[in-house]
């Protein structure tokens, strides 16, 4: 199971990585330009690449978390997770301003999903008191919170208010759902590295475990 976790680790910090690198190269606001954009962007295909390198990293702690006995609602959760990241750069945005297509509802759903699928097996795990409990649960708090508010400017354009992502910081709050999720992820992992922690959290049942 540690070359699970192993493996995991390191797939995660390269999907870091190519995201980065797309950042840093495509020049952008990241204040007020959404992840998405940045595929139209020359390095585009990191976009894709680091989100599918992302539901690997999911998908091995995913399973490394079912050989420890955990929770087969939280390992549910990490695949369904894995799954939507791939559906998001599978299936690109439209550009701005070109109205939705099947790709850009696809991408748009998943990434719903996704945003709230990771929060859910965060506390799940928390409540079980794994390792790091407490600074899995506030990670998680945090990306629901931005999560509300990464819904919020999508409520006021149905109302036909008129709302821009230049006038909020609409790049802002959606990295901060991804990285408080790509942390709990990461804290999920480390919370199985010890033999002991690995014991106690196939001992201590939560919600959905018999």
């Amino acid at each position: 199971m540690k070359a699970l976790l192993v493996s995991g680790f390191a797939t995660i910090g390269a999907g870091a990585g190519a995201m980065l690198t797309l950042h840093a190269e495509a020049g952008l606001d990241p204040m007020h330009t959404v992840i998405s954009e940045y595929a139209w962007q020359r390095s585009g295909w990191l976009l894709p690449a680091s989100l599918t390198l992302f539901a690997v990293g999911a998908t091995l702690m995913a399973e490394a978390l079912r050989r420890s006995g955990g929770n087969r609602w939280v390992v549910g959760l990490l695949v369904a997770w894995g799954g939507s990241m791939f559906l998001i750069g599978a299936f690109p945005t439209d550009r701005p301003g070109v109205p939705l297509s099947l790709s850009g509802g696809i991408h748009r759903y998943a990434a719903f999903a996704a945003f709230l699928m990771m929060p859910v097996a965060g506390l799940l795990l928390a409540r079980a008191r794994v390792r790091y409990a407490r600074a899995m649960r506030i990670l998680c708090l945090v990306a629901l919170g931005a999560l509300v508010l990464v819904v919020i400017p999508y409520v006021v354009r149905m109302f036909g208010l008129p709302l821009t992502n230049d006038d909020i910081p609409a790049g802002l709050i959606q990295r901060t759902v991804v990285v408080t999720e790509i942390a709990v992820l990461a804290l999920a992992g480390l919370s199985m590295l010890r033999p002991a922690a690995r014991r106690a959290l196939a001992a201590r049942p939560v919600i959905g475990q018999a």
